[in-house]
């Protein structure tokens, strides 16, 4: 009798183990199945007006101009728009508004999920030439607004109260939501903040990169203080570049299972003020970049990253 209830006993305690070891299991399934993957988008900006965009978005200077097939070049950046670099940024000037018509085909039906950049040239800001550079920029891109609007380079052919004046004016009729600059040195950026409104620029989108740091000096902390992200532009170096066959970046890489790019770009957005915008011609390419958005570089990493050695981007 006794040992016929031991048996209950134990049988009724192995039984309630064996519940608890499969709701523990079905809890980590469950947890698996709903888990971020390892691409998913982990870094954000804050713009100055509140607006949230991932720190690692895409370029576009030489799309749309037979470097790669049309077809290609469309499927990298809705490649890159599913694995979270919704930022997209283009410029009129782009292969004479070509990259702005193939970017306008990439994101037909989706534009909702795009935080869209162009730019005016700054040959096109003299009178009423910023309204109608911005109408046909709409026009190419297939959209009735601008997430954001930059001026290309400082320019010579009107005052800076007139160009913020001539972005204010296309803000205040949602032709963009907001509006920028391109190629500033802090003596440019000071002149603009004492310009009525020029203050409300959102962003200065420079050259950036680990072979071309110069903006650290004093540009990049000019910004910070003044709680303006910086969008870098070239950060894999630029066409011809010998970053990516820099021997730390692959080896850092092969530590992270990734590529270089990945992480020179995770090592470009590293402090959070600082927008990244690689350009990929292939889908391939896009998934290789995205892995920056959720890849943390460890101190020694960063430090290694640091040495004089990597190469100057050409």
């Amino acid at each position: 009798m006794n040992k016929q209830l031991l048996n209950r006993r134990e049988f009724n305690r192995l039984g309630v183990a064996l519940a608890s070891t499969l709701s523990l299991a079905g809890t980590m399934i469950a947890g698996l199945s709903t888990a971020r993957p390892a691409h998913a988008a982990t870094r954000t900006i804050k713009l100055p007006d509140g607006t949230i965009v991932p720190a690692l978005g895409q370029g576009s200077a030489g799309l749309g101009q037979g470097r790669h097939p049309e077809a290609a070049e469309e499927e990298a950046l809705r490649a890159g728009l599913s694995l979270g670099m919704t930022l997209i940024d283009t410029a009129e000037m782009y292969g004479n508004g070509r990259s702005e018509e193939l970017i306008g085909r990439a994101i037909a039906g989706q534009r909702d999920r795009v935080f869209l950049v162009s730019k005016v040239w700054p040959n096109h800001v003299a009178g009423t030439g910023i309204a109608r550079a911005c109408e046909a920029s709409l026009a190419r891109l297939g959209t009735d607004h601008l997430d954001l609007y930059l001026l290309h380079w400082p320019s010579q052919d009107s005052d800076l109260s007139s160009i913020v004046g001539a972005f204010e004016s296309l803000r205040a009729a949602g032709k963009v939501r907001a509006w920028g600059v391109s190629n500033f040195k802090v003596s440019d950026v000071e002149d603009l903040f004492r310009v009525p409104r020029g203050d409300r620029c959102a962003t200065n989108q420079v050259l950036y990169n680990l072979g071309n740091r110069g903006i650290e000096h004093d540009l990049l902390p000019w910004c910070e203080q003044h709680g303006m992200p910086v969008m870098a532009y070239s950060p894999l170096g630029g066409a011809g570049a010998s970053l990516l066959r820099d021997p730390t970046l692959a080896r850092i890489g092969a530590a992270h299972s990734c590529s270089a790019a990945a992480v020179a770009l995770a090592w470009t957005i590293r402090s959070g003020n600082v927008i990244a915008i690689p350009e990929s011609g292939s889908a391939e390419h896009a998934k290789e970049n995205a892995v920056a958005l959720s890849l943390t570089l460890t101190p020694d990493e960063l430090e290694a990253l640091d040495l004089p050695t990597l190469p100057t981007a050409r």
